[in-house]
């Protein structure tokens, strides 16, 4: 199992998951022509991807959907909740509904849903060969019933969005300061540390920390709060960029 990040922020998110000849496109927050340009230069091509997994309809996860639809047959794999949003950027051949667990070949795939203000919102845990993938973005709060099912891992995806400080002191609006620490807002370096260091188990690789704010964080204090809860953990932490692809990470 390989997965890379192609972008992760504010501005746009999308990432791939390799599993042997299974191939699956997490978002596409980023236009179509820019994933497309992404995908060759690793060398793949769309029209060998299995399936589209979508997150929530915010704009920086699905700005490239019409698009993709229009040129593709890529098969796009929603909540039924999601569907009111999206039906004007889908063909109806191309959607599959999802339940709570579903497999695509030989991955297995169970939802986590997520508090976001965005209808149907979900993470995503991916399991393949024994190997385990947990990628969750944009939430206030990850419920205690889901928090189990993501324990002991291989890599965790995982929203780091904001220092509490730096956003409270920060140019946002109060309303928007609000929404961002609200239970449908995000993560904060704060709580994503927390909820790592009582999730990762022996088996895990890799974290990765994506969707970090421009205004209201820094790599750096990402980072180091993950670190400081996980410091006798042998682990690798690696930031998603908004516009520089990230390296495959394997397990």
């Amino acid at each position: 199992m390989k997965i890379k990040t192609l972008a992760s922020g504010s501005k746009g998110n999308a990432s791939i998951v390799l599993c042997d000849n299974t191939k699956l496109l997490i978002d596409i927050g980023i236009s179509y022509l820019s994933l497309k340009r992404k995908l060759e230069e690793l060398e793949l091509d769309l029209e060998d991807f299995n399936a589209l997994l979508i997150t929530h309809t915010h704009a920086d996860h699905i700005k490239g959907l019409s698009s993709l639809t229009k040129h593709s047959n890529i098969k796009i794999y929603i909540p039924e909740g999601m569907y009111e949003e999206l039906k004007d950027k889908l063909y109806s051949d191309n959607i599959v509904f999802i339940e709570d667990e579903f497999k695509i070949n030989t991955i297995d795939i169970e939802l986590i849903h997520t508090s976001h203000d965005a209808p149907s919102s979900v993470g995503y845990i991916v399991t393949y060969q024994n190997k385990s993938l947990v990628y969750v973005t944009d939430t206030g709060y990850i419920n205690r019933k889901y928090l189990a099912k993501m324990k002991e891992k291989d890599i965790y995806l995982i929203e780091s969005n904001h220092d509490e400080k730096m956003l409270m002191e920060g140019p946002y609006p109060y309303y928007l300061k609000q929404r961002v620490i609200s239970d449908k807002g995000h993560l904060s370096n704060k709580t994503t540390a927390k909820y790592l260091s009582s999730l990762v188990g022996d088996n895990t690789k890799y974290i990765i920390l994506a969707h970090l704010s421009e205004k209201n964080n820094t790599e750096d204090l990402a980072k180091n709060a993950v670190t400081e809860k996980l410091k006798d953990k042998n682990i690798e932490i690696l930031i998603a960029r908004q516009d520089e692809v990230g390296p495959f990470v394997e397990v």
